[in-house]
Order: C-alpha cells, then sequence, then structure tokens
C-alpha cells in the first residue's frame, strides 16, 4: 500500500540549480501545486516590478536593523506618496512589518520579516551580477 508521495525536497536559493535541475524540480510537483507556485511567482513579480519596489527591499536585504520612513526617503529619493504605497504594498504582502509607537514626533519603524529574509540572497546575486557586467 502506498501512501501519498512525500513533496520533492526544494533547495536553498544559494545551492545554484542548473536549468535542467529547476526544469526537474518544477515537474516534479503535481499540478495544481505548480499551478500554485506559477501564480504567486507572477504576484510576486508584478509586486517587485513595481516603480522602486527593488530598491526599497534592497536597502532592508543590506541595513543592520529597522530603517525608518526617513531613513527610505533619504536613501532612494523617492516621493513621499510613492514611498508610502510600496510600504504599504510590503506591509499588506507580509514583507516588511510596521512599528509605531506612541510619541511626539510619531515614529514608525520597518523590519523585514523571515519571508522577506528569504529574498535577500537574491539581492546578494544582483548585486554580484552588477560587479561583473553593466547594461
Amino acid at each position: 500500500m502506498t501512501g501519498p508521495t512525500d513533496p520533492p525536497a526544494v533547495p536553498d536559493l544559494d545551492s545554484g540549480l542548473s536549468r535542467e535541475e529547476a526544469i526537474a524540480l518544477r515537474e516534479s510537483f503535481e499540478d495544481a501545486e505548480q499551478e500554485r507556485i506559477r501564480r504567486t511567482v507572477a504576484e510576486l513579480l508584478d509586486l517587485l516590478g513595481k516603480a522602486h519596489t527593488m530598491a526599497v527591499l534592497s536597502e532592508f536585504a543590506f541595513a543592520e536593523g529597522p530603517l525608518r520612513f526617513s531613513d527610505l526617503e533619504a536613501e532612494l529619493g523617492v516621493a513621499p506618496n510613492t514611498l508610502s504605497t510600496r510600504l504599504r504594498e510590503l506591509n499588506e504582502a507580509a514583507l516588511l512589518e510596521r512599528d509605531a509607537y506612541d510619541e511626539v514626533p510619531p515614529r514608525v519603524e520597518y523590519t523585514p520579516t523571515e519571508r522577506a529574509e528569504s529574498l535577500f540572497p537574491v539581492f546578494a546575486h544582483l548585486h554580484h551580477w552588477a560587479i561583473e557586467h553593466e547594461l
């Protein structure tokens, strides 16, 4: 008697899968799971493709701790309304945690969640690529 099959082991992001290995991994999932993964990737790429989202997340990837709105605004030079929208979207996507303190003047800090931190190796790869290449 055979039970349900265990899902395949998913390697860490930094494991450096070849194209063929990535295809084999993707095809090892059931159709419904493949569709869920495709949908999630598409939603993530839609979010990351919005103006300044990658720059905001990159700041967190290399930050030593929480960041304030003013820190991000000064570093990135993003319009306040755009930055506010991106931070809200990243918070809603559970990639950033927003902590508001009852102080005068008000203080709000943003911290990456574990979900966001699991994306951070991508930024290391992108920066490594930029060291070797230019557009």
